[in-house]
């Protein structure tokens, strides 16, 4: 399965290429686990790059592929009297997504990211992944967002609010 999800990126992205009207993006961004991920990690490390093209002058789709690291953090746990150091160990994600920009102003662009989050590290089965995002252009080729991004895994979610920054390549 992981196999197939990641052979249809690079099917999309070379599709993508193709297109004449389209801009690679890749940027970064750090977050802080929310919900369930705030109990097992500290904060969350993020990577992404997309192709988006125009469908009109103020919005575009396209192809996305990410990394995602939550690091892990001790926790302290106390049972009768014991404490016990519980130390919870990283969690990875590969985001596979279609990502959809539309521009409110010269300056302000809303977005979003669907698609699925293989895991990575052991025992991680990914799940499905989303990405709603509000960008500022500071430059023309340099974005700031704000996101909240998500994982649906089995039992729960993994999630943070993150700020990053997007550079128009």
């Amino acid at each position: 399965m992981k196999k197939f999800l990641l052979t249809i990126a690079m099917v999309a992205f070379g599709f993508a290429a193709n297109a004449q009207d389209g801009q690679f993006n890749a940027g970064v961004n750090l977050g802080l686990p929310v919900g369930d991920a705030s109990d097992i990690s500290s904060f969350a490390v993020g990577a992404e790059v997309n192709y988006l093209f125009s469908v009109s002058d103020d919005f575009q789709v396209g192809p996305s592929v990410g990394f995602v690291n939550y690091f892990g953090k001790d926790t302290e746990v106390t049972a009768g009297g014991v404490t016990v150091t519980i130390s919870a160990s990283d969690a990875q994600f590969l985001p596979i997504a279609a990502a959809g920009r539309f521009a409110i102003s010269d300056e302000f662009t809303l977005g979003a990211d669907l698609g699925y989050a293989v895991g990575i590290n052991t025992g991680n089965d990914g799940g499905f992944y989303y990405r709603p995002m509000v960008g500022y252009n500071v430059a023309d080729n340099i974005m700031i967002q704000a996101t909240y991004s998500g994982v649906s895994v089995t039992g729960g979610s993994v999630a943070n609010i993150g700020l990053g920054v997007m550079f128009g390549l």
